[in-house]
């Protein structure tokens, strides 16, 4: 990475962010900053769990309780319990803060054709492209890697994608009972980890290893959210699986594929797989990888 990069990267956030008018506490001329009426347009004209909220933000429970509070002195906003569960803690916007949603939306729509008034309209579309891609592209840097149970609810909501896209693409559909086994206790520490992505608060990927003596681990059940492929996630999956199998001693990491996974082939081969002879009998597999994965500085005593 550049310093040029890290330059041009510093000089568009100062631009976003004086172009959006976000630098005091008149927030679209509302006299709250951003932060509450961000919050404020999340809670929306749907009540929302508190947990859910934060992590759709990636905010600090310690300043979304501030906000709220502010938001609730302003009779803005309700916090209370659910009904179902009185653990889970609710917010709701008020009759006022309902009306205060509405001013907040036309004045945002407002304030959007404002930037893009002056622009050219023969260069409008260009600029809203850019703004397209750029937010796209920004995402990957929003995404979070988490060891987590894989009889956690996300994790197997990923697993049943991963499952219903292999049996799409595979020439012979795609029977989990007939492939080699990997169930929780093999991806739970210690005798595997499963590591689940998740983009504001949503699960959007996954992938697990599996030990295999001391110094051998398998990747297993590594799948990417077909809306947010392209955004090098992939191989920050398969690093974070790396990395996590190194601390725990791995030396070896190897895994299968089938043919038709042609993307996953390529990346492999990208991150440093070599192929190599069958190491295994699943009978869906076509190839097969393996990768020594770099010693640690304090494996060598460094």
């Amino acid at each position: 990475m550049t310093a040029d990069a890290i330059r041009q990267v510093r000089r568009f956030s100062r631009t976003v962010t004086e172009g959006l008018q976000v630098l005091d506490d008149n927030f679209l001329g509302r006299a709250r900053p951003l932060g509450e009426s961000r919050l404020l347009w999340e809670i929306g004209t749907n009540d929302v769990e508190l947990r859910s909220l934060r992590q759709r933000l990636a905010l600090d429970s310690g300043y979304v309780t501030r906000v709220l509070q502010s938001l609730e002195r302003q009779r803005l906003v309700r916090v209370s319990s659910s009904r179902t569960d009185r653990r889970v803690r609710i917010a709701s916007l008020t009759a006022r803060g309902r009306r205060e949603w509405r001013i907040l939306d036309r004045r945002s729509d407002a304030r959007a054709r404002a930037i893009l008034e002056p622009v050219p309209p023969s260069q409008r579309g260009a600029l809203v492209s850019a703004m397209a891609e750029v937010e796209r592209l920004l995402q990957a840097s929003m995404v979070r890697f988490e060891i987590e149970d894989p009889n956690g609810a996300d994790a197997r909501w990923c697993l049943r994608q991963y499952f219903s896209e292999l049996g799409l693409r595979f020439e012979a559909g795609f029977d989990p009972a007939r492939g080699l086994p990997a169930d929780a206790a093999e991806l739970t520490p210690p005798q595997g980890a499963f590591v689940v992505a998740r983009l504001r608060g949503r699960a959007v990927g996954c992938g697990g290893f599996q030990r295999h003596g001391r110094a051998s681990v398998s990747i297993r059940r590594m799948w990417i959210a077909p809306e947010v492929r392209g955004l090098g996630l992939g191989a920050r999956m398969l690093a974070e699986l790396e990395r996590h199998a190194r601390a725990r001693g791995a030396r070896i990491v190897r895994l299968e594929t089938n043919r038709a996974l042609k993307e996953a082939i390529a990346l492999y081969r990208q991150s440093g797989y070599r192929e190599v002879r069958a190491f295994n009998d699943e009978p869906y597999a076509h190839h097969w990888f393996e990768k020594r994965l770099p010693r640690r500085r304090d494996d060598c005593g460094l």
